[in-house]
């Protein structure tokens, strides 16, 4: 509501009244000073009500939006580790049931909600990968390699999904992390 043109065309017309009744008693009473310090005293209390109610609700914004942040961010970070887990657990079994597949197209649909588009897209390779994979429900090494590689690729969307950096080169970063994952 605090953004609708009425909300705005309220506050400016009782800003205006406001503002004409005290010059009005302000110039009315020009021949009381002491009826004009109290028209002040007015003025000022009305000021400074009307900027500590801007700087509270701004503040409550902040801190709704700050919350919101973290929650988001706390489901982000749960659900990728359920993930990553997830892959690692089938990768040290050397194979795929199809119990476990139906648990990835969950998981997918629980990463639908919450990643931002350049994970799914990463994540859209990284099921076509799992699927080739995962074709005769057995994972050999090389299988498992390259799956371990396009996880790694998942993993730098997913950094910086989470992780909002300043600066910084993201194609340098995943240089880094697929160089990493190789080494194995």
């Amino acid at each position: 509501m605090k953004n609708s043109p009425l909300y705005i065309f309220l506050t400016l017309l009782t800003f205006i009244a406001g503002f004409i009744f005290l010059h009005t008693a302000y110039f009315s009473s020009a021949s009381n000073p002491y009826a004009q310090e109290i028209v002040l005293i007015v003025l000022g209390t009305v000021a400074t009500i009307l900027i500590t109610a801007a700087l509270i609700n701004k503040q409550s914004e902040l801190e709704l939006q700050k919350e919101q942040n973290l929650k988001l961010f706390e489901l982000k970070s749960s659900l990728y580790l359920d993930l990553i887990n997830f892959i690692e657990n089938i990768v040290a079994k050397e194979e795929v049931t199809g119990k476990e597949m139906v648990k990835i197209e969950f998981l997918t649909h629980k990463i639908s909600i919450i990643a931002s588009p350049e994970v799914l897209k990463e994540y859209s390779h990284f099921i076509d990968v799992l699927k080739k994979v995962a074709g005769d429900y057995k994972i050999s090494p090389a299988e498992s390699d390259e799956l371990s590689l396009q996880l790694a690729k998942l993993a730098v969307k997913i950094r910086q999904d989470i992780i909002t950096e300043e600066g910084g080169n993201k194609d340098e970063l995943e240089k880094i992390i697929i160089r990493n994952v190789n080494k194995f």
